[in-house]
């Protein structure tokens, strides 16, 4: 996947964040933190908002993108609260509609309502004219794949992947509604080489859209491996529906945020094999492990390359004694809470599931 990920990011900027962390730019607002953080010392854009609101969904992208843009700026604080779970706070500052953006001057709890317009740029010009700063809009990467007439075939088509395409139209509003979720599905899954996520503007190529049926957006369908012809995607539109839906068509294992789940690494035939060599004694084990090998070499793909760390786990558990399942999922534990790359986080998580079959 990592070569249409190349091609993609030959248009724009390079990755150096996931877009899902984008929303951590963002500062949680509740009743607990609320005058802990905005009235003291730095200027704080706020969004009161509604999880059901259309206009709040469609703003959502752009206010993420602000978030990111001020994330280095100690002197702004972009925030939000969700309205429905904190009345609270939103009836002491006179919000009675959705979304209701306001700005709070340092030092103060006296806030100023936005009237501008909801885009990234407007709101970042506002911030920096109220609070002083000189900040830029930050260049946002994107995980989704984008589909051209030029590159579908090679795409879409490909025997290799399971691919998610979104057929959209620029001027559609319920499709920028499912914009900023459908970037995350695209992230959840940019580690998974047979896994592409990828829109197709069927305004702009209206033959592709044709082609396959397309008669309203969004429509999203599913190209697996083995029918290229597509089959349509009638899931939920939350992130979770689409992450389960993945999982579940392509065998992958990941939750909301990209990580690897319990389930990852795990091949069934050779769990019942791991139950009796953890049950054996000393010379049933060898004779067990003999099964294993035997049961790996069957494997494929994905499988396979799991297969060999159950093996090499085994081997261990035989040279250095009961205990080794037990300690090493220790140290990858503790491994795992440190600041690790993506792929380190994959491979640790795999052995650790792996793990914990022998322990």
């Amino acid at each position: 996947m990592e070569k249409y990920h190349q091609i993609w990011f030959a248009f724009g900027t390079l990755a150096l964040l996931a877009v899902s962390a984008l929303a951590d730019d963002v500062v949680v607002l509740t009743e607990d933190n609320f005058e802990k953080e905005v009235g003291q010392d730095r200027g704080a854009l706020v969004e009161f908002y509604a999880p059901w609101c259309g206009h709040c969904k469609k703003l959502a992208p752009e206010y993420e993108k602000l978030g990111s843009s001020f994330r280095k700026a100690k002197s702004i604080l972009i925030g939000k609260v969700d309205c429905d779970e904190h009345k609270g706070v939103c009836s002491k500052y006179g919000v009675s509609g959705y979304p209701t953006i306001q700005w709070f001057p340092k030092g103060s709890l006296e806030p100023k309502k936005y009237e501008g317009p909801r885009t990234a740029e407007a709101l970042t010009e506002y911030v920096n004219t109220e609070g002083g700063t000189n900040v830029k809009i930050a260049a946002v990467p994107s995980n989704v794949v984008v589909l051209t007439a030029d590159n579908f075939n090679d795409i879409v088509l490909d025997e290799t992947k399971d691919v998610l395409v979104e057929f959209y139209a620029p001027w559609c509003g319920h499709c920028k509604n499912l914009a900023p979720t459908y970037e995350k599905v695209a992230t959840a899954f940019k580690s998974e080489e047979d896994v592409v996520v990828a829109n197709l503007d069927a305004d702009k190529h209206k033959d592709l859209a044709e082609k396959y049926g397309v008669s309203g957006y969004p429509t999203l369908k599913f190209f697996p491996k083995g029918n290229k012809a597509g089959e349509e995607y009638e899931g939920g539109r939350d992130l979770d529906d689409f992450v389960a839906f993945i999982n579940e068509k392509s065998g992958s294992s990941r939750d909301g945020k990209g990580q690897l789940t319990s389930k990852a690494g795990i091949v069934e035939s050779l769990d019942a094999l791991v139950k009796e060599f953890v049950a054996a004694g000393d010379d049933g084990k060898k004779a067990v492990f003999s099964r294993i090998e035997e049961e790996v070499e069957k494997l494929k793909g994905s499988a396979a390359r799991y297969g060999k760390i159950y093996s090499k786990v085994a081997k261990n558990c035989m040279a250095k004694g009961a205990d080794y399942a037990k300690n090493e999922i220790e140290r990858l534990q503790r491994m795992l809470q440190k600041t690790i790359s993506p792929a380190k986080a994959d491979e640790f998580t795999l052995k650790k599931n792996i793990l914990s079959t022998f322990a």
